[in-house]
C-alpha cells in the first residue's frame, strides 16, 4: 500500500499508547500558557535510561505498543497493517543481484524511488515490531529489512550522494522513514550500520532550521516540524542530548529570535495567523494538509519529549493549543477536512478529505494527551462529536494502530460529552477563505487574490486545479459526507466547479514538471466582514488568468438558512461563452436524485440537457433548494462522467490509478453568452430545504436583493433585521453610504444596532460609513472604530494595516 508523503492515517482504539504517554500529563503544566516565560530547562544529569525510555516511547508512538488483538477495532487495524505488509513482503526483491527493492520503484537511485522504498520498509518494520501482526518477530523479515536498509544506503542514499530532483525526499521523506526503521530495529542493527544511517541523516537533515540544499533558507511550518522530529530521533538513536535540544528548540526557533517559531502568530508567509488562517508555501491556504502535518508533528514531538530533560517548556506553545479551535475546528466537518484548505492534496487518490480529516483528529487527540485540561477537555468533546457522526468513512476504517488508544479512550469515556457541530461564520482573511456553518450544513468559499494563490500545482499534482480558487463553493449538507471524496475530483468537470464564473476556453495541464508553482491573480478584493459570528458578506473580483479578458464582481451573503449569490459586471471580449455554475453536484455511481424546476419533476435519464427560459426555483433531493429571485434562463444537465486519478495526479509518490472512475452529476448553470458586457446573476441556495419550503421561500422572498451592479451588491434579511452590502467603491446602497470599497453589515434588534465593516481589498487607510438613522450612544466598540452620532450616524474605521479583518461596534438608538 503506497501513501502520499503528506498523508497521516488515523483511527480509534484502546489503551496502549495512552499508557505509554501517561507521563506527558506532567508536561502540561510546563507548557501551560500561564507559565512564566524563560523557565529554566530540566537540569537533571542525562542518563542512559533517559534515552532508552524515550526510544521505547518512540517505538510505541510508531506501533501503538501492546494491545488486545481480539478487540474488533484493533483487529481491523491489525488486518490492514497485515494486508499492506504482506503485499510489500511478497513483492520485495530479495535477490543478491537486485537493482531495486520493488520493481515499480526502479531504479532505486531516483529520489522518489528510494524515498518511497524507505516508506515501504517502515511499513514492513512496523509489522515486524507490532505484537499480533503476522510478521511480528519473524527472523526472515528482520534479516530482509536489515539487508534492504544496507542495500539502499550503499546504492542510493549515502553521505556522498548529491541532491537531485525533489529535495523533500532527501531531507524529510527518506530520513524520517529511515529513523523510524532504526527505532524499530535498534536491537538488531550493528554499530557500523547505525553509524552509517545516522551519518546520512547528519548529511541531509543536520538540523531543523535550514534547508540543506539551500542553507540560507530557513525551514518553516510543516517542513520545520518534520525536520525537528527527524533530528530528535537521530539524537535518541545516537544518544546525543545536543541534537535533542536542537530538535526541541526548533519548535521555538531560539536561534533566530523566534522568527520562524511554530509557537507564534505570523502576519505574513508560512504559519498560523490570529484569525485562524494557516498558510504554507508562502501563499497557499493549507490548514488541511501542511497544517495537519505541522500539528501532528508538533504533538508527536511534544509527547515524545515530555517529562524528559528535553521536554518542551515554551509557554508560547499556547499558540498551538489555540489553533485547534481557531484554525482546525472551523474546517473539519464531521471528521472530514474541507477541500478548500487542502491545496493540491485534493488530487491525491489516497489522501481524500476523510483521511486528512482523520489525521487532524488524531493529531488533536495526541496533543490533548499533554495539554492543560482547560484545552484538552474541549478538544475531546469536539473529537467525540467528529468520531461519532462520521458514518460514511468511519475513523476506525482508516485505522493505524498508534492512535487507537487515544480515540477509544474518548469514545468509551461517558464523562466526555459528544460535542455538537461547530456553528458560526468565519472569515479567514489571511488565507482568502470563508466558512459558514449552521447546525445542519456548512458552506465554504475558496477565494484568491494577489496575496493568496488561486491554486498550487506541481510534481505532477493538481493538474486541473485552474478554477478551484475562483470562488468555488463547497456545500456539506445533512449526513451525506461523500460529496467530495467519492471520486469527485477525477470525474467532475473542472471547467464547471460550483460557484465559479468562467469562460469556456480549453486549458493546458498544470504542474507537469518538477517542483511546485502557484498562480496569484491580480485582484485585490477577496474576503469580507462577519457580524456576531453569525452573518457574513464576502466578495471577490474575478480577473481572468492570462489568455482571458474575463472580469466579474461576485458577492455572497451568508445567512441563517440561505446563501445569496450575486454577480455583476461580467464582461469578456474573447469570443467565448461565459458561464456561472450554480451547482455541480456529485450523485454517486448510480444517483437518480429528483430535480424539480418550478415544481415540475424533470426526467432522470443520463445525458439529458434542458433549458428553462425563466426559472424561479429548483430543488434537488438530498441537497436543497435554489431560488432565482429575478427569474433566470437556467440550464440543467444530467451526465455520467468517467475519469482517472492519474489524469489529475502523476506525482512520483502520489500518482493515481489509471482505473476508470464513473460518477453521475447534476449541473445547474447560467449562461452569459459570448463576450458578455456588464452581465449579472442572482441566485439563492437553501441548504437542506424541502421542495415545499423552497417554493414558499421563492414566493415570500424573506431576503430582498436591493442592489446588484458593478458599484454595490446588497441584500436585506427582514426577519433578522439585517442589511448587508459590499461596496466596490464609494457610493450608496440600501440606505448606507460608504466612502470607498468595503463590506458592511448592519443589524437592528429593537434599540440595539450592530455594525461590522471590513476592507477586503486592503486598499483603504480608513473607511467612513453613514447609517440612515440616529443613535444615542455607543455600547461597545473596537479601538479602530470612531462613531459620530447625528441625524445620520457616521462610523469611521481605521482599516489601514488590519489586513482585511472585521471592525465592529455596538450602538444604542
Amino acid at each position: 500500500m503506497q501513501l502520499s508523503r503528506r498523508t497521516l492515517l488515523a483511527a480509534s482504539g484502546a489503551t496502549a499508547v495512552g499508557a505509554a504517554l501517561a507521563p506527558t500529563a506532567g508536561a502540561a503544566q510546563a507548557a501551560a500558557p500561564e507559565q512564566a516565560a524563560g523557565t529554566a530547562p530540566d537540569t537533571r544529569p542525562i542518563a542512559d535510561q533517559d534515552f532508552d525510555g524515550l526510544l521505547l516511547r518512540a517505538e510505541t508512538l510508531i506501533t501503538g505498543g501492546g494491545f488486545d488483538p481480539s478487540d474488533p477495532d484493533y483487529a481491523a487495524a491489525l488486518a490492514a497493517l497485515d494486508s499492506a505488509a504482506k503485499e510489500l513482503w511478497d513483492t520485495l526483491d530479495r535477490s543478491a543481484g537486485r537493482t531495486a527493492l520493488w520493481a515499480d520503484l526502479s531504479p532505486v537511485t531516483d529520489p522518489g524511488n528510494f524515498g518511497q522504498s524507505y516508506t515501504r520498509l517502515r511499513t514492513l518494520a512496523t509489522a515486524w515490531a507490532t505484537p499480533g501482526a503476522s510478521l511480528a518477530g519473524d527472523a526472515a523479515t528482520a534479516d530482509a529489512l536489515l539487508g534492504a536498509l544496507r542495500f539502499t544506503y550503499d546504492t542510493a542514499y549515502h553521505p556522498q550522494a548529491g541532491e537531485s530532483g525533489n529535495w523533500w525526499f532527501w531531507e524529510i521523506g527518506a530520513p524520517r522513514a529511515l529513523m523510524d526503521c532504526c527505532v524499530l530495529l535498534r536491537g538488531l542493527l550493528s554499530g557500523g550500520d547505525l553509524t552509517d544511517y545516522l551519518g546520512v541523516v547528519d548529511r541531509f537533515c543536520p538540523d531543523a532550521d535550514r534547508r540543506t540544499n539551500s542553507p540560507t533558507l530557513s525551514e518553516t511550518g510543516a517542513n520545520r516540524t518534520d525536520k525537528a522530529v527527524i533530528v530528535a530521533l537521530r539524537g535518541l538513536l545516537g544518544r546525543d542530548g545536543d541534537k535533542l535540544a536542537s530538535a526541541r528548540d526548533a519548535l521555538s526557533d531560539v536561534r533566530d529570535s523566534g522568527r520562524n517559531s511554530l509557537f507564534r502568530y505570523t502576519s505574513s508567509g508560512d504559519g498560523f495567523y490570529e484569525d485562524g488562517s494557516f498558510v504554507q508555501h508562502d501563499v497557499v491556504a493549507y490548514t488541511g494538509s501542511y497544517g495537519t502535518v505541522l500539528l501532528g508533528g508538533a504533538a508527536w514531538l511534544i509527547s515524545l519529549l515530555a517529562d524528559s530533560p528535553w521536554a518542551v517548556a515554551d509557554p508560547k506553545v499556547s499558540v498551538m493549543y489555540e489553533a485547534v479551535e481557531r484554525s482546525f475546528a472551523p474546517v473539519v466537518f464531521d471528521g472530514l477536512m474541507m477541500d478548500a484548505v487542502r491545496g493540491r492534496a485534493v488530487s491525491r487518490e489516497r489522501a481524500g478529505d476523510h483521511r486528512d480529516g482523520a489525521a487532524a483528529v488524531a493529531a488533536i487527540l495526541l496533543l490533548a494527551s499533554g495539554a492543560p485540561a482547560s484545552y484538552a477537555d474541549r478538544w475531546r468533546q469536539l473529537a467525540k462529536g467528529w468520531l461519532t457522526r462520521n458514518r460514511t468513512t468511519p475513523f476506525a476504517a482508516l485505522a493505524t494502530l498508534p492512535q487507537l488508544a487515544l480515540a477509544k479512550a474518548v469514545l468509551n469515556d461517558r464523562d466526555i460529552r459528544t460535542g455538537a457541530r461547530t456553528t458560526g461564520s468565519f472569515v479567514l482573511a489571511d488565507m482568502d477563505r470563508v466558512v459558514h456553518r449552521r447546525p445542519g450544513w456548512a458552506f465554504a468559499l475558496s477565494l484568491s487574490s494577489k496575496r493568496i494563490s488561486a491554486y498550487e500545482a506541481g510534481n505532477g499534482e493538481n493538474l486541473h486545479g485552474w478554477y478551484t480558487g475562483d470562488g468555488m463553493t463547497y456545500l456539506y449538507v445533512g449526513d451525506g459526507l461523500g460529496q467530495f471524496n467519492d471520486g469527485f475530483w477525477p470525474t467532475v468537470d473542472p471547467y464547471r466547479l460550483p460557484g465559479t464564473t468562467v469562460d469556456t476556453r480549453r486549458r493546458e495541464d498544470l504542474g507537469t514538471g518538477a517542483g511546485t508553482s502557484t498562480y496569484r491573480p491580480s485582484n485585490t478584493v477577496a474576503g469580507g466582514a462577519v457580524l456576531d459570528s453569525r452573518y457574513t458578506v464576502a466578495a471577490m473580483e474575478v480577473i481572468g488568468a492570462p489568455g482571458s479578458t474575463l472580469r466579474a464582481r461576485k458577492s455572497w451573503f451568508l445567512l441563517d438558512n440561505a446563501v445569496v449569490s450575486l454577480g455583476a459586471g461580467i464582461t469578456a471580449s474573447d469570443g467565448r461563452a461565459v458561464e456561472t455554475i450554480v451547482e455541480n453536484r456529485g450523485l454517486g455511481a448510480r444517483g437518480r436524485n429528483r430535480l424539480l424546476v418550478d415544481g415540475v419533476p424533470q426526467p432522470v435519464e443520463q445525458g439529458r440537457a434542458d433549458e428553462f427560459g425563466r426559472a424561479r426555483w429548483a430543488h434537488l433531493d438530498g441537497v436543497g433548494g435554489y431560488v432565482f429571485p429575478e427569474g433566470a434562463p437556467l440550464h440543467a444537465l444530467r451526465e455520467e462522467r468517467t475519469g482517472t486519478w492519474r489524469a489529475i495526479d502523476t506525482g512520483a509518490d502520489t500518482s493515481g490509478s489509471t482505473d476508470p472512475v464513473t460518477r453521475r452529476y447534476l449541473t445547474l448553470r447560467l449562461d452569459h453568452g459570448i463576450s458578455p458586457t456588464d452581465d449579472g446573476y442572482a441566485y439563492v441556495l437553501l441548504p437542506g430545504a424541502s421542495a415545499a419550503a423552497t417554493a414558499v421561500w421563492s414566493h415570500s422572498r424573506p431576503v430582498r436583493i436591493v442592489a446588484n451592479d458593478a458599484a454595490a451588491q446588497a441584500v436585506e434579511d427582514r426577519r433578522a433585521g439585517l442589511t448587508a452590502v459590499h461596496f466596490w467603491g464609494a457610493g450608496s446602497a440600501a440606505g448606507i453610504t460608504s466612502s470607498g470599497p468595503a463590506s458592511v453589515l448592519v443589524r437592528r434588534r429593537g434599540a440595539q444596532v450592530s455594525v461590522a465593516v471590513a476592507d477586503p481589498g486592503r486598499t483603504q487607510t480608513s473607511v467612513t460609513v453613514e447609517l440612515p438613522f440616529r443613535v444615542r450612544s455607543v455600547a461597545q466598540s473596537d479601538a479602530t472604530v470612531r462613531v459620530t452620532p447625528g441625524r445620520r450616524t457616521v462610523v469611521t474605521v481605521e482599516a489601514g494595516g488590519s489586513r482585511g479583518h472585521t471592525h465592529r461596534t455596538e450602538l444604542v438608538q
